[in-house]
């Protein structure tokens, strides 16, 4: 039984160190938000664990399996930084969408749905196209693409990362 402090104290340098991971990704996607008091809330927590880790490590650095422990969970807090952040989804996104033949049967489709589209003209290597210019919030990503496929599978999708809004369809959402 020598061996189960050791593995407690492998799993505490491997989950702080996957929450400590986890929680600078979502820190860092607060900042990006524009929302810096819960950033530097999630970063009192984010550096205290970090510390904790840290100083398992450091402590007995003639034990080599303990930094193999603080990678591996450096590692996996990034992969579960991504998952949290695209769980999250918070924010707006601006989608671009070029349809050949339906633009406005999309445009219709999309404000049945509660979206709301400018459509504007561009011109490209084979002509004159309609461009459907739409904001949304990240969550209804799944439901936006879900309508194109529906009415045009060939449409060409641009996203973009929206940081900040001012006026607007949206803006009037937030006053009401």
């Amino acid at each position: 039984m020598m061996w189960l402090p050791l593995f407690f104290d492998y799993a505490f340098i491997f989950f702080a160190r996957v929450s400590d991971v986890t929680l600078s990704t979502v820190r860092i996607l607060m900042l990006m938000r524009g929302r810096s008091v819960t950033a530097a809330a999630i970063g009192f927590f984010e550096v205290s664990i970090y510390v904790l880790a840290l100083s398992r490590v450091i402590d007995s650095l003639d034990q080599p399996l303990r930094l193999i422990v603080y990678a591996l969970g450096f590692a996996t807090g990034n992969l579960l930084g991504s998952r949290a952040e695209e769980y999250l989804a918070l924010g707006f996104t601006t989608a671009e969408v070029i349809s050949v033949d339906k633009a406005g049967e999309l445009a219709e489709k999309m404000r049945e749905c509660g979206f709301g589209v400018t459509v504007l003209q561009g011109c490209g290597l084979t002509g004159t196209h309609q461009i459907l210019h739409v904001l949304l919030k990240r969550r209804n990503m799944p439901s936006f693409l879900g309508i194109i496929r529906e009415v045009d599978d060939k449409a060409f999708v641009s996203l973009m990362d929206t940081r900040k809004i001012v006026g607007g369809y949206f803006a009037k959402i937030k006053s009401k």
